[in-house]
């Protein structure tokens, strides 16, 4: 199948991404936005300050194509055989919502106001995308989640935080390069243990990149001492929410310091309070979680040979996407065991399988695993600079550390002369 053809099918797929990893571009918020506390949660109050035509816009971008192999995936491993889903959103009143959201276990204040309502029905429009992410999540996710939260002690409820990172795609890569189910930048990653080189970005692997994430979580909490700015600051950094607070006379309210925050990370924290009450009353919503077509029991195997999964897949017979999916850390499907062992996630049926078959994994199609694996600058990597009067094509590069040539080739210009207001792609 085609790469086009495939993009084509998965553009329905786009609804449940976009929610979960554009969140909302712009909120028409003026400036204090009032929360509702459980003391008061009989009474649902609006400040006045809160447009009655909020706006959410959002821009469709076409998805990166790990996305739409992610997709594929999903249709292929997952089947969503419920009625209710094709029968249209459904809504509620603001004292059912606000009601099921306090009804939930949870450490984190579950505000409701129209920020929220706004983010709930986004949600609740997009029935099939949330299936998919209740079937891979309730299947495979979310119980790997929890033990990492649970082991450092950070609340459960912030299992749902991948829900609006990746939209449960490991593969996930934001704009700016963070990357995986948590969305780690590659230094945060590396400061809490995860490898990322040329052939292994740990970013990308659901267990050490979970327990990660739960580390930093709860160093943060340590900071900050207030979930709310824990999950902000893990958005947008913790020196935009000091920011925030600074120029909030020192409040330590998510609320209060809202205006000053960047406008995705407004998004946020509605937006995460938002997934918590879909992944948890979606039968409400016409929603049903989509149905497993294989186990998810898994082991882990380590490898000590430089692999290709295709070998393994192959000759142990297991469905080469499921391996993928299994083992979405080695960029290439490669697996460098040679240098060092590396994990190898299986069904947990064929945990001794490596073992068994090794000299004929090795021995079936080597060329895989040897083969050069040629560079090509992913989307997420580029930038666009506009030429400025006094501009060279030699200047440029050296100010970004790129070949002449490069400039050249990345612009399919025959010569190195540019003009004013030209724009030029530079792959970083």
């Amino acid at each position: 199948m085609s790469k086009k053809i495939i993009y084509i099918l998965f553009l329905i797929f786009s609804c449940g991404s976009i929610v979960a990893q554009e969140a909302i571009d712009t909120l028409n918020v003026e400036s204090d936005l009032l929360s509702i506390s459980e003391a008061d949660s009989s009474l649902l109050f609006f400040s006045d300050s809160i447009s009655d035509s909020l706006v959410v816009s959002q821009t469709i971008a076409p998805l990166p194509f790990d996305t739409i192999l992610h997709n594929y995936f999903l249709e292929k491993a997952f089947q969503i055989d419920c009625e209710r889903t094709d029968s249209g959103a459904v809504y509620y009143s603001d004292s059912v919502y606000m009601a099921r959201l306090q009804s939930l276990p949870h450490v984190m204040e579950m505000t409701y106001n129209k920020v929220v309502k706004s983010c709930i029905e986004r949600y609740a429009r997009c029935p099939k995308d949330v299936g998919y992410m209740l079937g891979i999540g309730n299947t495979y996710y979310f119980p790997m989640f929890e033990e990492a939260l649970e082991r450092h002690n950070v609340p459960l409820e912030l299992k749902y935080l991948p829900v609006i990172e990746s939209a449960l795609n490991a593969k996930a890569k934001s704009p700016v390069g963070a990357m995986g189910l948590w969305q780690f930048m590659v230094g945060t990653g590396k400061i809490y243990g995860l490898e990322v080189n040329s052939m292994v970005d740990e970013r990308r692997d659901p267990r050490k990149a979970s327990d990660a994430a739960a580390r930093y979580l709860a160093d943060l909490y340590k900071r900050y001492n207030d979930w709310h700015l824990v999950i902000a600051a893990y958005n947008c950094g913790p020196g935009n929410v000091s920011k925030a607070i600074r120029i909030a006379n020192g409040k330590q309210n998510f609320w209060e310091i809202y205006p000053y925050l960047p406008r995705e990370t407004r998004s946020y924290v509605p937006l995460f309070i938002a997934a918590n009450y879909i992944m948890n009353f979606y039968e409400h919503h016409n929603m049903c979680p989509a149905t497993p077509l294989f186990n998810y029991a898994t082991d882990t195997v380590m490898i000590s040979d430089r692999v290709h999964l295709q070998q393994i897949a192959e000759k142990v017979g297991i469905s080469l996407d499921e391996l993928k999916f299994l083992n979405p850390q080695y960029r290439y499907d490669i697996i460098p065991g040679n240098i060092k062992p590396y994990p190898l996630v299986v069904p947990f049926e064929h945990v001794n399988s490596y073992a068994l078959n090794r000299d004929s994994i090795l021995a079936h199609k080597p060329e895989l695993a040897k083969r050069e694996i040629k560079f090509e600058p992913s989307e997420g990597e580029v930038v666009y600079y506009k030429v400025k009067s006094g501009d060279t094509l030699g200047g440029i590069a050296k100010k970004y550390r790129v070949s002449v040539k490069n400039l050249q080739k990345w612009n399919k210009l025959s010569s190195t002369t540019i003009h004013i207001g030209q724009k030029l792609r530079i792959y970083k």
